[in-house]
């Protein structure tokens, strides 16, 4: 009977619904064309756009855009630690911004655009503190990399008119993207990165 009980509480305690999810925010610039990226991976559960990074409670779009409230546009990502690593985010993070851009990203600019990573705790912050490195070794001296790495703070989803913007609004989408350089710029910065 022991064994049995046994059994079963090891099952219980393996199946999903007691495996925490785990959660990482990154800030680059529009946090609409951050989305995709990171809604195509397995294990990624949910991506949700919003602001973090400053001291305004409940920031709304127009404030954050304004570039007074100390936000960051950012993306925070739900994600299954057993399907997919935070470091397999940060891959994917580092090749869907302009880390040498101290101004915003691509045709955005200030404090708001900025790209970041806001790390949950030691471990987030070790490895995200590595993979930065990573990225400079890559870049050389030629280039600084300047994205920032901030101990997260209360994340405030967006209005959900930019949740999921690049499928409910695709060819404006697309339009802002183009038009925005960010393609043509990225791939620009992944030869620099020798990849």
């Amino acid at each position: 009977m022991k064994r049995l009980c046994l059994a079963l509480l090891l099952l219980i305690l393996s199946s999903p619904a007691f495996c925490a999810n785990e959660t990482a925010i990154f800030a680059g610039g529009c946090f609409w064309c951050m989305e995709p990226p990171f809604d195509k991976l397995e294990g990624v559960i949910s991506t949700t756009s919003g602001y973090t990074g400053g001291e305004l409670a409940n920031p709304s779009y127009e404030q954050v855009s304004d570039g007074q409230t100390g936000h960051y546009e950012s993306l925070r990502v739900e994600y299954d630690p057993e399907k997919i690593r935070y470091q397999d985010l940060l891959e994917v993070y580092w090749r869907n911004i302009d880390p040498f851009d101290n101004t915003g990203q691509f045709c955005d600019h200030g404090q708001q655009y900025l790209s970041a990573i806001f790390y949950q705790d030691r471990e987030q912050e070790k490895q995200a503190k590595n993979s930065k490195d990573a990225v400079q070794q890559k870049a050389g001296e030629s280039h600084t990399v300047v994205t920032r790495l901030i101990p997260a703070k209360e994340f405030y989803p967006a209005e959900d008119y930019h949740q999921d913007y690049y499928l409910k609004n695709p060819v404006r989408y697309k339009y802002y993207r183009y038009g925005c350089g960010r393609d043509k710029r990225l791939e620009d910065v992944q030869k620099l990165l020798g990849k």
